[in-house]
């Protein structure tokens, strides 16, 4: 059965940095990219951040180009998301996605994905 699990999130202040981790159980993590996503209270789920299954191919938001990194821990199963010099405008809940491609080669396109988690909450302070 597969599963995707979000872990990591928490209060920290601006400037300061955070690491989420994605989870995944039962498929083949070469065969699937992953992507993050967050959502701010009254606004759209957007797209941060993806990872194709070799993990060679990164994607990222403009938002947080140069300031978030995604990696890939295969041996543990898991996709990292390093967040640093946090702004309060990163606030957000972030959820996890597997993508139904090995290259989610349209990153943002929600549809692109068919596994998410529930999500965990990050807040940044000012």
């Amino acid at each position: 059965q597969v599963q995707v699990v979000e872990s990591g999130g928490g209060l920290v202040q601006a400037g300061g940095s955070l690491r989420l981790t994605c989870t995944t159980f039962g498929y083949n993590t070469e065969n699937h990219g992953v992507g993050w996503f967050r959502q701010a209270p009254g606004k759209e789920r957007e797209f941060v951040s993806a990872i194709d299954g070799s993990g060679f191919v990164r994607y990222y938001a403009g938002p947080v180009r140069g300031r978030f990194a995604i990696s890939r821990d295969r041996a543990k199963m898991t996709v990292l998301l390093q967040m640093n010099s946090l702004k309060p405008e990163d606030t957000a809940i972030y959820y996890c996605a597997r993508s139904a491609m090995t290259d989610p080669k349209t990153p943002g396109d929600k549809t692109a994905y068919d596994y998410w988690g529930r999500g965990t909450q990050v807040t940044v302070s000012s």
